[in-house]
């Protein structure tokens, strides 16, 4: 019998460390404590590249890197590169439930380049070795983002034409005058990877399983663009032809315009999907399960024309089908993915996750909407096959509680019937939802941390579409209390999704880990 599992969804940003944002510090390894001691068994994130303008980790300047935010201070003082006087003295905003983007960037960067100043890092035998072994990524990401700041921050597409182009002699120069951004660069891509990867031991150690994230598109304004052109739908003067988005549907009259550039699939073909290869053994290589975000972008993508002002006039096109799929798994063997296959579902959609053989998603607040008759029934927990993944929301919906609250009265009445539950107080209704879910065929069920604690949309982490207000939820320690942990181990158990492995182990404390 395959084993039934239960996890939570939980941004790194989201934890309750100091200094203005969650981080690989003392909080994840006490998370991740947390998490074993509530029966859990795995720990979904979103992705954890560097994020650029709008703060989404959807928008990066490299699908590769890792963020900067993410580096524990604290870790840096222990190393003796920065001292606790320096880190204290930093305003990084005065409300530890919220993260103040703004003066997260002015405040932190800073401390970073003081510790890669005293670091020696040129001496260290690990970072030489960790720089050689990535360099077929880490150079191209180095220069780009040295450049950015030497460039007042200007998207790549606006830089002058000589290293825009990429013309040889532009590197050999900025690679020269720029040597030490670069190196900072990679000192802090060093210090981000070392520290995941020791939180990721930890993890599995405790036999808690990483979920992690691989957005489908890359930025316009990122070094795997700019690094590789021939990848895209460019023009010859690298400007884009065609950008990705979403077509109008009943949630938004005009669609979604994003504006990342499209892959050029016929060269990826022609190519055997290597950079698509070497991207997701990379992936395979940081998370013990992989969320492909926008599957269905695979089957088929939205094309809409550049400079398009909305996503109105855009159209379908074919995209690799199941072929990318099938070269990857011959060539890096079996790994457990989850396919995001949400959103406007085809037929030929369905297919391609049935072909995969990945789990699909299966969102709970789907399930009850009174103008859909068709596919709503396909959310419905009585409906979801055992190959899939349950949630009751995803970090772009509403909190449970949120969405009771704004939901007509005719599908609350949905709600309320499905669940056989006519007096249940809303504000205590996020439990029977869970529960709902928990119980469901579903091989794993993955709740959201603001669910479990009954949060309204003031905690809600992204409203699609807008700019400003998102990102920004935070746990307090107060929250993560035993009361909850209780809760969620309870559930885990009714459910039969306990964590199979209830025997402690001699691992390294959590002090030991975060130091």
């Amino acid at each position: 019998m395959m084993n039934r599992a239960a996890g939570v969804l939980l941004p790194i940003t989201s934890l309750p460390s100091r200094y203005g944002v969650g981080c690989f510090d003392r909080c994840a390894y006490e998370f991740v404590d947390y998490l074993k001691e509530a029966g859990q068994t795995f720990w979904q994130f979103l992705p954890i590249c560097p994020t650029s303008y709008g703060d989404s980790p959807y928008q990066s300047f490299s699908t590769f890197a890792g963020n900067p935010y993410f580096i524990s201070l604290e870790a840096l003082i222990e190393e003796g590169v920065l001292t606790q006087a320096e880190c204290d003295e930093a305003d990084f905003g005065a409300d530890s439930s919220d993260i103040d983007y703004e003066k997260l960037y002015n405040a932190r960067y800073p401390l970073l380049r003081k510790a890669y100043e005293r670091s020696r890092i040129a001496e260290n035998g690990d970072y030489l070795r960790f720089a050689t072994e990535n360099a077929w990524w880490l150079e191209d990401y180095a220069l780009f983002m040295a450049l950015k700041n030497f460039f007042g921050g200007q998207c790549w597409y606006e830089w002058p034409e000589d290293i825009r182009l990429r013309w040889g002699f532009a590197l050999d120069y900025y690679r020269r005058e720029l040597y030490y951004d670069i190196e900072f660069q990679k000192y802090l891509q060093f210090k981000f990877f070392q520290q995941y990867r020791a939180l990721k031991q930890y993890a599995n150690a405790n036999h808690i399983k990483l979920i992690g994230d691989i957005p489908i598109y890359v930025a316009m304004d990122s070094a795997d663009t700019w690094a590789n052109p021939q990848l895209f739908q460019l023009d010859e003067r690298c400007m884009p032809i065609a950008v990705a988005g979403c077509p109008p549907d009943g949630f938004s009259a005009t669609g979604q315009l994003w504006g990342n550039p499209l892959y050029r699939w016929d060269y990826h073909r022609e190519t055997g999907y290597q950079w698509w290869l070497s991207r997701l053994w990379y992936c395979y290589q940081l998370y013990d399960v992989t969320r492909i975000d926008h599957f269905r972008g695979f089957d088929e993508y939205y094309s809409i024309p550049y400079g398009a002002e909305t996503a109105i006039g855009g159209h379908w096109e074919k995209g690799p089908g199941i072929d990318l799929f099938r070269c990857a798994e011959q060539n890096l063997g079996w790994h457990e993915v989850i396919a995001e296959d949400l959103g406007y579902v085809t037929d030929t959609v369905r297919q391609l996750v049935r072909d995969s053989g990945f789990p699909g998603m299966k969102v709970l607040e789907f399930a009850f909407d009174a103008r859909d008759t068709g596919s709503a029934s396909d959310y419905l927990p009585h409906n979801y096959p055992v190959n899939s993944v349950a949630y009751t929301g995803t970090h772009d919906n509403e909190t449970l509680a949120g969405w009771f609250s704004v939901i007509g009265k005719e599908e609350r009445q949905m709600a309320r019937d499905y669940l056989c539950d006519q007096h249940t107080p809303a504000k205590y209704l996020h439990r029977s939802f869970i529960a709902l879910a928990m119980r469901s065929a579903a091989k794993t069920c993955i709740i959201p941390m603001q669910d479990y604690l009954g949060l309204d949309n003031s905690a809600r982490i992204n409203k699609p579409s807008t700019v400003g207000q998102n990102w920004r939820w935070r746990i307090t320690q107060e929250q993560l209390n035993d009361a909850l942990k209780t809760e969620m181990h309870e559930a885990a158990r009714r459910y039969g999704r306990l964590n199979w492995d209830n025997e402690p182990e001699e691992t390294e404390t959590t002090a030991d880990m975060a130091e």
